[in-house]
Order: structure tokens, then C-alpha cells, then sequence
């Protein structure tokens, strides 16, 4: 089926003429198929050159003495994104030739890097899945590769994930029973977080941490729970760029801020990082009209009106995310799923 990623595919199989061909890569999707990640050493034989150029010309924009006495103790980070547009350094790690051809054979359909963040500590990051914020009609089109630009232990927060989580359902907002112009993102975050807690607790899911040495690299499928562990040594770094690539022929949203059946979407228009131009939203080999783009973006998208407007008609408040006090509907059932899962 062309609407499913051939490495997400239950019948994707490994079969000898792909391993003859490429073992690489043949390692890589059995790898992803069975944990949701691979590890890999980024192919340039100038990384670590790369990583020193990367460090040099970001160092300046952070304020690690802020992050020292503001945010780590708050388990934040620092991070730069989109970085690629001004150091070739970033960009030269986000179109590299090889890890273009890995993905394209893994997903079957064209992969281009649409994001780049880049990282000089550790994020301290809840695990969470990418699928809720970064998606594609058809789904699953989506996924990062993280690289390590100096060496990670323990002491300067490592990568976190848990492998086979990428086998759970994708928490979507009518499962939550929740409607996103109505609610608080705060809230919102609060809710996921305690629902990717459950799946983990349901499915035995067991943490796993990354360290990774210098010029490692570690390719991951959009729906893995993953996140990052506590930075214990803060006179330490932990340099590291995500890149994340989405794949031609798709359209491009961000689930947990849509009401779709209320006609509400939130599109992403992204960049290619190649070509440095945006990329249109298409629907099984059809482009999506921009008016139409526009014309269903959620409230919070679109500029207030500079005159007053009449009333809106009756039902979901269109004004902006809301709080709202009920609980997590579809907590329950998604814990049923994650046991289900887990029990193959």
C-alpha cells in the first residue's frame, strides 16, 4: 500500500536481495522494525570537524549561566532552532547524502529535512512521542535522526527511549476526548504526559539510554517514546543537532492543535532544508489549495481582524485554547491498547 511507510509496514521484510544489496541498510530497518530506532555512525568522514565548526559559531547565542540558575532546575534546556539557515556546518549534517538514501529506502518515497534544532546542553525532556506535534496524511511519513557532536555519558543527559513503543497507538485528540481550540496547552502537555506514563507502565515498556559517542548517530520512527534524561553535571555540554525529515507527497499537520471535524486544521507549510523553498501539502498525488490551507487554519493561526467581526455561530469556541477541568477520557482505553500491544 503506497499510503503506508514501507519500514512501518507488518509485512516489510528484511528478504536476501535487499541485504546483499545494502546490509546497512538492511540492519537499520530490522533494527527500526523491531525497537523504533537504529543506531549508526553519521556517514561523513568530516564530523567531527563539522561538530567543532557547529560549536564555534553557536556558542555565542547561549546563555548557560541563565540555564544554570533559571532552567536546569526547572529540568529545561537550550536550543536553537532552524540553525541551518546561517550555518553551513548545521545544513551540511541535515541533507547528507547517505541518510537521505537510507530513509528513502526505508519509507519509499523521498525524504527531505524540513527542521533542525541544535542542542549544547541536554534537554531534560519528557519522554514523548513526535507523532501528536509532527504528522502527515498519510500518517507515520515523519521522522528524526539525532547526532552526537561530543561524546555522552550518564552525567550529561543522554538520550532516553523505549524500545518497541513505536508499536503503541498514536495518542490523537478524539481519542482524548478533547477538542484543541478548547483547551490549555499546559494542560494539554500535562494530559499526554500522563497517558505515555500509562502506555509504558501497561506495556512492561523499559527505559533505555543512549551514549553515544562523537559522530554517533541514531535514526528514530516519529511515534517512539523518547525524551532526554537529567543533565547531573552542569559545568559539562552535551552538543548534539536533531533533524527532522518529512517525505514527499503528503500533507503536512500538527494533530493535537486540529479539530478536523470541525473544520479546524493545523497545516504545516515546512522548508526543505535542500532547497531552501516551502513545500506544498498534497493528498494522494493532489496539491491542497493554499485558500483552502488558510481557510481551515484554528484561530490561534489566523491574525485578529483589525475591525470587529459579527458573533461567531454556536459551538466550539473558536477564541483560543481554553482550560478545562475534565479529566482524560481515553486514558482507559489506551491503557487496554498498550496491553494489548505489548502482549503481541
Amino acid at each position: 500500500m503506497p499510503g503506508v511507510p514501507a519500514i512501518e509496514a507488518s509485512w516489510f521484510d528484511d528478504d536476501a536481495g535487499r541485504e546483499a544489496a545494502d546490509p546497512e541498510i538492511s540492519r537499520i530497518a530490522r533494527d527500526l522494525g523491531e525497537n523504533g530506532f537504529a543506531v549508526l555512525d553519521f556517514p561523513d568522514p568530516e564530523i567531527e570537524t563539522l561538530a567543532e565548526e557547529i560549536k564555534a559559531s553557536l556558542l555565542p547565542r547561549f546563555d548557560f549561566e541563565r540555564w544554570r540558575r533559571e532552567l536546569w532546575p526547572k529540568a529545561d534546556g537550550l536550543r536553537l532552532q532552524d540553525a541551518w539557515s546561517d550555518v553551513e556546518a548545521v545544513r551540511r549534517i541535515a541533507c547528507n547524502a547517505r541518510i537521505l538514501e537510507i530513509l528513502e529506502a526505508l519509507y519509499g518515497r523521498k525524504p527531505f529535512p524540513f527542521q533542525t534544532l541544535n542542542f549544547p546542553v541536554g534537554t531534560q525532556q519528557h519522554f514523548h512521542s513526535d507523532a501528536v506535534f509532527f504528522s502527515s496524511v498519510p500518517e507515520r511519513f515523519m521522522c528524526g535522526v539525532w547526532v552526537a557532536l561530543e561524546d555522552i555519558d550518564d552525567d550529561n543527559g543522554p538520550l532516553l527511549y523505549y524500545p518497541g513503543s513505536h508499536k503503541l497507538p498514536i495518542v490523537t485528540n478524539d481519542m482524548m476526548g478533547w477538542l484543541a481550540d478548547e483547551e490549555d496547552n499546559a494542560e494539554i502537555q500535562t494530559h499526554l504526559t500522563r497517558v505515555w506514563q500509562a502506555e509504558v507502565r501497561a506495556g512492561g515498556f523499559r527505559e533505555q539510554r543512549f551514549h553515544a559517542r562523537k559522530g554517533q548517530a541514531l535514526i528514530w520512527l516519529s511515534n517512539l517514546l523518547h525524551g532526554g534524561s537529567r543533565h547531573l553535571d552542569t559545568e559539562r555540554t552535551r552538543w548534539s543537532q536533531v533533524t527532522h525529515y518529512y517525505f514527499e507527497d503528503c500533507a503536512y499537520w500538527t494533530p493535537v492543535e486540529s479539530d478536523v471535524f470541525y473544520g479546524r486544521i493545523a497545516f504545516r507549510e515546512p522548508v526543505d532544508v535542500l532547497t531552501g523553498r516551502p513545500v506544498g501539502n498534497r493528498y494522494i498525488g493532489r496539491d491542497i489549495a493554499p485558500d483552502f490551507i488558510r481557510s481551515v487554519r484554528p484561530s490561534w493561526m489566523v491574525p485578529a481582524p483589525e475591525t470587529p467581526t459579527a458573533p461567531e455561530p454556536a459551538g466550539p469556541s473558536p477564541t483560543g485554547w481554553r482550560k478545562r477541568a475534565a479529566g482524560i477520557p481515553g486514558l482507559r482505553r489506551l491503557v487496554r491498547l498498550a496491553r494489548r500491544r505489548a502482549a503481541g
